[in-house]
């Protein structure tokens, strides 16, 4: 694990500073940003871009996503403490430690088995008892342990999946990329079995939203 130094800790005030800027007003979400040490989610070699707010690359051609968009998602969940949590691509496991740190009992999925054993060994590694990793294939959720209260999507689909609303509760919320070249951010609240409301809020660009699973060396 690397140390999380005084310098990285003032890095990311003013990371923090710069999403409040942009219109991040939630101060939990604020704080959580502020308490989970971004560095520890990269490879060393980029290190010095952390706090920048930008995706950066990580392990098999996938992302870290930017800082903002990290925020605007979790802000737009709502997250409340003890919420049962999904996450559809772990990744680097940088969004489920912000949902942890929330206080949510978080459960994420990566389709791709090199990022879900880094991941869940760092989150271990940094404590997070409330964080359940699992290798699936994202599109199928994690019905087991259905409904939950919020769905985070962390790749661009190209319609809603019926499969994801279907594990939400009545009255959770779903926040999803939707769309192909770019993607609009979508909150879907689930109003019943059959209907639920869609809120747009504007342009981000995702990697695609993409079902199977990829196994070690393959």
């Amino acid at each position: 694990m690397q140390a999380d130094t005084y310098r990285h800790k003032g890095l990311r005030r003013k990371l923090v500073d710069s999403l409040r800027k942009k219109g991040i007003t939630d101060g939990r979400v604020l704080a959580a940003m502020d308490a989970v040490p971004r560095h520890f989610f990269l490879d060393s070699a980029f290190a010095d871009l952390a706090y920048e707010d930008k995706a950066l690359p990580i392990e098999r051609e996938q992302t870290i996503s930017q800082p903002f968009t990290v925020a605007f998602q979790t802000q737009l969940l709502n997250v409340q403490k003890r919420d049962r949590v999904l996450e559809i691509g772990t990744g680097s496991g940088y969004q489920a430690a912000i949902l942890g740190k929330l206080e949510a009992r978080v459960f994420t999925v990566e389709r791709q088995e090199q990022l879900f054993h880094e991941a869940k060994k760092r989150l271990a590694d940094l404590g997070f008892a409330n964080i359940r990793c699992y290798f699936r294939d994202g599109t199928k959720g994690l019905r087991e342990f259905a409904p939950y209260d919020k769905i985070i999507v962390t790749a661009g689909a190209t319609e809603v999946p019926q499969t994801l609303i279907d594990q939400l509760r009545i009255g959770g919320i779903m926040v999803i990329p939707v769309g192909t070249a770019s993607q609009r951010m979508l909150r879907i609240t689930k109003k019943s079995e059959t209907e639920w409301a869609e809120e747009d809020f504007g342009d981000f660009r995702f990697v695609p939203f993409i079902g199977g699973t990829i196994s070690n060396g393959k």
